[in-house]
């Protein structure tokens, strides 16, 4: 029954996070040109703008109490709380593939790069990419990818996490997957009102959601997140800090 549980719970994480991530690649690449939303006019301006807003609201709802108790019913209770971290990764793709997959297209241009520029979007758009799977490595890939949870479960064994991130890109700055995560949206060779659309709100989200992680983060770590939060700027990289490097 257990490795059951966590076999579908692996299979679901994990085909999820590839539709997901791979519909996010594909859309923000092409303008978000390619969305199946059947809606024109006003009705997808509200369509396209109910997408938008759903994923900060319920992305940060997944990360309260009340939010991994509302996950944990996917699963059966006895395994829901070692789950819980696989269970989001798995409902946060499903939102990515839901706005990218049901975005309703405008059809209209703004910008678009050619020749060497587009070689340089291009690069950049790959870049913001990389970096951001560095920074879920940083910040620990059991966690980010899903894996954590159901391994754990087919293990037998209470999910075991990481210590507080402060190696890699976290040296730079306290949000680098946030921050890599608004980069994919402005880098590219394609602008188009509806990818202006989304990426706006969700920068702001990328700038002021990590406040409320960092909440959870003191409470958590207390006087060492604290400490660690003195050296280290919360959104724009700089280089590591002498004094945090005396500090480790």
């Amino acid at each position: 029954m257990r490795r059951v549980v966590a076999l579908r719970v692996a299979l679901v994480t994990h085909g999820m996070f590839a539709l997901g991530v791979g519909a996010m690649v594909f859309s923000l690449f092409d303008g978000l040109r390619s969305g199946l939303g059947p809606f024109h006019g006003r009705a997808a301006l509200a369509a396209n703008s109910l997408l938008v807003i759903q994923y900060p609201i319920l992305h940060s709802l997944g990360l309260t109490d009340r939010g991994r108790s509302l996950l944990g019913r996917l699963a059966p209770s006895a395994f829901a709380r070692d789950l819980s971290s696989s269970l989001y990764v798995a409902f946060a793709s499903f939102q990515l593939l839901c706005v990218f997959a049901l975005w309703s297209p405008t059809g209209v241009v703004v910008w678009e790069a050619h020749g060497a520029l587009r070689a340089l979007s291009i690069a950049l758009y790959a870049g913001s990419w990389l970096l951001l799977g560095k920074a879920m490595h940083d910040a620990g890939l059991g966690v980010q990818m899903g894996f954590l949870g159901w391994r754990a479960v087919w293990r037998g064994e209470p999910p075991r996490y990481g210590p507080m991130p402060e190696q890699g890109l976290f040296r730079w700055c306290r949000q680098p997957v946030y921050l890599a995560f608004a980069l994919t949206l402005w880098t590219g060779p394609r602008i188009t009102p509806d990818r202006l659309m989304l990426a706006i709100p969700w920068t702001a989200y990328c700038v002021l959601g990590p406040l409320l992680k960092e909440r959870r983060y003191l409470a958590l770590y207390g006087t060492r997140f604290d400490a660690y939060r003195k050296l280290v700027p919360y959104w724009w990289p700089r280089l590591p800090a002498r004094e945090l490097q005396n500090w480790k």
